[in-house]
């Protein structure tokens, strides 16, 4: 499976320059994130704040308390929460080509 940047390379290698998302425009509007990991021990929750105040989160989980790992939770949560804001962000793209 491509990662993200492999699939951004691609992307502009082939010249797709209609409107759309970038990774850098995900990146760009989180300005806040926190981690916790539940009572359980066995879930990390990521919440990633948004320019506008809006928040979303993502989970890491393990079945097993003896697997979990702080740093790989922190990366799946993380990961989770910002799948989130691509769809949020593309909805509002949508919209400003629909006015446009």
């Amino acid at each position: 499976m491509k990662n993200e940047a492999q699939l951004e390379q691609e992307i502009q290698a082939k010249g797709l320059n209609a409107p759309r998302l970038t990774p850098a425009d995900i990146d760009a509007v989180i300005v806040g994130e926190t981690f916790t990991i539940l009572p359980s021990g066995k879930v990390m929750v990521c919440e990633l704040t948004l320019r506008n105040g809006f928040t979303v989160r993502g989970e890491a989980a393990t079945v097993s308390k003896a697997n979990f790992n702080e740093e790989i939770g922190r990366t799946i949560s993380r990961e989770n929460a910002r799948n989130k804001i691509w769809e949020l962000e593309g909805y509002l793209l949508q919209e400003r080509l629909k006015v446009s």
